[in-house]
């Protein structure tokens, strides 16, 4: 997709989280491009067309047991009822017509016999060769299910922009969908800059780090309908750098990176989004994290997350995220928060919305409770590994006391 050179422009004071993710939605739109999927390669991909059911699920009414059917109206009120047997229907294979004169045996699954409306429980009945004996109690339509009653002809089951998941794949199948149109994968490049970083298992002179933020990204990028190119690190070289984003704008929707767009004499990465498209600082009321470097590369969207690994993370999961997910057609981009109680207390600044690494347990009373990570630098990976998730501190709030309930982001919600 091509961007305009200021598509991501802001004003000058610090956004909140919530004004931020506006200009997102407002700003960014699906890569456009579709196909056509069998269904058992769909999952993972967003749908591209609403799915309208053509039948009834289920096509007929059957039994949810096996037991013996019968007309409710063929009950004695308040008492047992003696029937006489005059059938056996089980699944794929019907009662014969007309065979719904006192009971039918019937097993789960099996329509419902001509004349009958309700199923009673196999052990609750007491049957021989040529009777059964039908208990008391049973309400009319009981154990029976009802044509339609998952899914009725003209529902729409699926709608697009939706994240497919093996459930969704399975309603599909019910209604006789084979295949169904979904998003093409984004393109995503993935790249880390500097003369000291490393890759994991090589040597590490003096001086030298190991490249870790490059790949939680892409780590995080495996549960998202992408196609992800890992560009590697690149060296603090202004010509090598604007040879590499050139050429990843040109084969990608999206660029990615951590860190390297400082006003550093070596960070070269600033420089040349600016010269080939359009870089912009987002100042963000947030903590972790406060400038996010949006802008574009002959086009391309490309993100410039904070250097530092709990930044890096916690940017990416509330803005990038998002951006990423409206690029390849969804609809619902925002992560579901989820109500607990703090076990901790905690002071931050107004008009900031804060993010506290925390590890769940349950209360003495059977609540869950979140407990806050004891070191709070955003350097430190190992606080994002012990967590279960974050506590999301709105900008209003100042304070957090024990036994106040907050907002818990699960790291399961926006990882795969």
């Amino acid at each position: 997709m091509q961007l305009s050179d200021d598509c991501f422009a802001a004003g000058d004071r610090p956004m909140t989280t919530a004004e931020a993710l506006a200009l997102l939605a407002e700003r960014i739109a699906p890569v456009g491009a579709t196909e056509r999927l069998p269904l058992r390669a769909a999952v993972g991909r967003i749908l591209a067309e609403d799915i309208v059911s053509e039948r009834d699920v289920p096509p007929a009414g059957n039994s949810a047991v096996d037991g013996y059917a019968f007309a409710f109206d063929d009950l004695t009120p308040g008492r047992e009822t003696r029937l006489r047997l005059s059938g056996r229907a089980a699944a794929g294979h019907p009662a014969p017509r007309g065979s719904g004169e006192g009971a039918v045996r019937i097993f789960t699954g099996a329509l419902m016999p001509e004349g009958c409306d309700t199923v009673a429980m196999q052990e609750d009945c007491a049957a021989d060769a040529d009777e059964v004996v039908i208990p008391r109690g049973l309400s009319r339509g009981a154990n029976s299910r009802r044509a339609g009653e998952d899914v009725r002809r003209g529902d729409a089951i699926l709608v697009k922009g939706h994240l497919l998941r093996p459930q969704d794949i399975g309603i599909a199948a019910s209604v006789g969908h084979s295949e169904i149109s979904v998003y093409r994968p984004v393109r995503v490049a993935v790249f880390s800059t500097g003369d000291e970083v490393r890759e994991p298992g090589a040597a590490l002179v003096h001086g030298a780090i190991y490249d870790s933020n490059r790949y939680v990204l892409m780590s995080l990028l495996d549960g998202f309908p992408v196609d992800v190119s890992d560009l590697g690190i690149l060296a603090d070289d202004r010509k090598a750098v604007a040879a590499a984003l050139r050429d990843a704008a040109r084969a990608h929707d999206l660029l990615i990176t951590s860190g390297g767009v400082s006003v550093g004499e070596e960070d070269h990465v600033r420089n040349v989004v600016q010269e080939n498209g359009a870089l912009h600082f987002w100042r963000l009321a947030i903590k972790p994290g406060r400038p996010l470097a949006l802008g574009q590369v002959a086009g391309a969207p490309f993100v410039g997350l904070p250097g530092n690994p709990v930044a890096a993370m916690v940017t990416f999961v509330r803005f990038a995220r998002p951006l990423l997910l409206r690029l390849a057609g969804g609809t619902r981009v925002d992560p579901r928060l989820y109500r607990v109680r703090a076990g901790f207390s905690h002071r931050k600044k107004p008009n900031r919305r804060e993010w506290v690494r925390a590890r769940l347990k349950l209360g003495a009373d059977g609540t869950l409770e979140a407990e806050k990570f004891a070191r709070e630098g955003a350097g430190i990976l190992r606080s994002l590994v012990e967590a279960d998730g974050l506590v999301e501190l709105p900008e209003e709030m100042t304070e957090v006391a024990p036994g106040a309930m907050v907002e818990f982001l699960p790291f399961s919600e926006v990882t795969s």
